[in-house]
């Protein structure tokens, strides 16, 4: 019996194996493209890599304590301080000419084996009150004798900078207790801590006594707008009247239970003296209220130095800048940048969400769609200082200053109230015509809704119009205008957030547009197939699947706008604002206030800082802190992504 063979069918060419042509451009395959983005994308990542890396050791250096150097010159002159930095220079010959030979001959001798190059320091070498300078440059050729001294100290203070020096002797009530290094070091020791929470206490004191004060001149501006408005004659102005004598005798009453107990710390700490001795021979007497740290830089071990170390960072963290914000902590900034970015994620996410909604979800098209599009696209390219000036013309002068002193020009009641009739007016026929388009059985004809579009548009310029030109408002803040000091009428958190939402609002609309647009369409035919409607659909099916993508514009609308700096140098940031925004005084949120922001106090540390040596450390450690809030803040946003992602993900229609 036979068995018939069967033929194999030829391979599909689809599936045959596809040889490369030896003679083929090796460009032709796409491997050279491979590897050319591969390298683009290996290097963007090394320069960013490289760049944070460079903060992050930069900026956790800066705390770090460094030992305090003694460099004895030639000409018998001594330098003690700690070094910064070195660096090579070629020095000119009428340097050379003031050394004495051997030590000439000794410096010309190295530089010939340096290529006639030597090397200088700059030492911090601080005691600005005697020497008017922080720093100093000191030629390695000029030094003849390098040491660390043991019981050098590095003081820092609350003004004037650092103080380097010997301790000399410690004075309580102006009687020397103790002479020796160490027994003066001993004494500081265990002083200096009651001495700071007296201090810290005497602080309290005074932030009491100026809110106080604060509520006495409340009082007094709001009397004073009462007399602007109707005068001395009226109920009003009287019992006001009677409250501020009232609130007067209560802050005499206060103030003079105060100042005793201020005075009586103040002496207290008064008692505490040290005296120094500097490098170049000089004595200070320096009060224990006003040193905030001391230690002898080179008798510390890894455990002392870590201890200051980590002093420094909570102090960076938890308390106030001073000396121009070169030193202290930036807790206030921390505060504000906060608090400022949560306003304004608040402030545009839900006019971004609703208007890609309108965009994507209800919108037909057209020549007034295309002009919002083009306009949204024109936005995300505006310098942000175009913002921050726009910001402070409308929001600071217009907006705030109608809130302030009311309208700069009203109209009399008759023509206003004519005004306020006809926008009543055409608003009911926006509204009828509104209802009308709606019910229309041909949805084709686009004469109702382009009617109804036009009524709304001057229904709402008109009542822009009666509002500004009110004839019975008069502001809320009249009396602070009018001495000078506007509320609202000026840079604050709440124009400053607002102002950032504009900035961000694109990068929201964008975000949205395209999450809304990722949702499938048989999704929502289902969703109609089963009896839902427009909202019911967008509510339930599409909202919950583009909510990660919503979120993702949400995160970075916060990362943009928390990095902004030039806008807010116009509309609310200030160098130093101890008040925060948000405290425990009624109404608790004070929108008007100015606040501290990190990125300005970058910008202030780099380039108007009048010890800009002494801010150099501190811009990469703020820096280096920006980055983290914003990284949090953004950690946080995913996390809130992820679990709505999954909560929506899991909801049925």
């Amino acid at each position: 019996m036979s068995t018939a063979v069967l033929p194999i069918p030829p391979r599909p060419a689809s599936s045959r194996r596809v040889r490369r042509s030896g003679r083929a451009l090796l460009a032709a395959h796409g491997e050279p493209l491979i590897w050319l983005t591969g390298g683009a994308l290996a290097v963007a990542l090394a320069m960013i890599l490289a760049l944070l890396g460079f903060i992050v050791y930069q900026g956790m250096i800066t705390f770090w304590p460094a030992p305090l150097v003694e460099l004895r010159l030639h000409d018998g002159r001594q330098v003690l301080g700690e070094i910064v930095r070195a660096e090579s220079f070629r020095p000119e010959e009428s340097l050379l000419a003031t050394l004495d030979p051997v030590a000439a001959s000794r410096a010309r001798k190295s530089m010939e084996a340096t290529g006639g190059e030597t090397r200088r320091q700059l030492v911090r070498t601080g005691n600005f009150e005697l020497t008017n300078t922080h720093f100093q440059w000191v030629d390695d050729i000029l030094v003849d004798e390098t040491s660390q001294p043991e019981w050098a100290l590095t003081i820092e203070r609350l003004s004037w900078g650092r103080f380097y020096g010997w301790p000399r002797q410690f004075l309580i009530d102006g009687q020397p207790v103790a002479d020796a290094p160490a027994d003066v070091w001993r004494q500081f020791e265990q002083h200096h801590p009651s001495v700071r929470e007296r201090w810290r206490q005497r602080r309290r004191l005074e932030e009491q006594m100026g809110s106080i004060n604060d509520a006495v001149e409340d009082a007094r501006l709001e009397l004073r707008g009462i007399e602007l408005r109707g005068g001395r004659d009226t109920p009003r102005w009287q019992a006001l009247s009677q409250r501020l004598a009232d609130a007067q005798t209560e802050s005499d009453r206060q103030l003079k239970r105060l100042r005793p107990e201020m005075d009586q710390l103040r002496q207290a700490n008064d008692r505490y003296l040290m005296v120094m001795a500097t490098a170049d021979g000089q004595q200070a007497t320096l009060a224990l209220a006003d040193i905030v740290r001391a230690y002898p830089a080179n008798r510390l071990g890894v455990t002392g130095k870590t201890g200051v170390y980590l002093s420094r960072w909570f102090e960076f963290l938890t308390d106030e800048p001073r000396e121009a914000n070169s030193e202290g902590g930036v807790y206030p900034a921390i505060f504000g940048t906060v608090l400022m970015t949560l306003v304004m994620t608040l402030a545009v996410v839900p006019f971004g969400v609703l208007a890609a909604l309108y965009l994507r979800e209800y919108s037909k098209g057209g020549f007034v769609v295309a002009v919002v599009r083009i306009a949204i696209n024109n936005l995300a390219g505006v310098p942000s200082i175009v913002f921050g000036v726009f910001g402070l013309g409308f929001f600071c002068y217009i907006v705030g200053g109608f809130i302030d002193h009311g309208p700069a020009a009203a109209w009399r009641p008759g023509p206003w109230f004519v005004w306020l009739a006809i926008s009543v007016v055409v608003l009911a026929a926006a509204v009828m015509v509104s209802i009308a388009s709606l019910r229309q059985p041909d949805r084709t004809q686009k004469t109702m809704p382009r009617l109804a579009l036009a009524l709304w548009l001057s229904s709402i310029a008109l009542t822009v119009l009666v509002l500004v030109h009110g004839p019975f408002f008069h502001g809320f803040f009249a009396a602070r205008s009018a001495a000078g000091s506007p509320t609202f009428g000026k840079g604050g958190l709440i124009w400053a957030s607002l102002t950032l939402a504009l900035l961000t609002l694109p990068v929201v609309i964008v975000a949205t547009e395209e999450a809304l647009a990722a949702v499938p369409r048989s999704m929502r035919e289902g969703s109609y197939a089963c009896g839902a409607g427009k909202w019911q659909t967008i509510r339930r099916i599409v909202l919950p699947r583009a909510m990660p993508g919503i979120m993702t514009g949400m995160i970075l609308a916060m990362a943009r706008g928390a990095g902004e700096v030039a806008p807010l140098m116009l509309v609310g940031a200030a160098k130093l604002a101890p008040k925060l925004s948000l405290d425990t005084t009624p109404p608790f949120l004070h929108p008007q206030r100015s606040f501290m922001h990190l990125g300005f106090q970058v910008f202030d540390l780099g380039f108007q800082s009048p010890n800009s040596e002494a801010a150099k450390p501190m811009v990469f450690t703020t820096t280096l802190l920006l980055i983290a809030i914003i990284a949090m803040l953004n950690l946080a946003a995913i996390w809130m992504r992820t679990r709505l992602s999954r909560r929506f993900a899991g909801s049925h229609f």
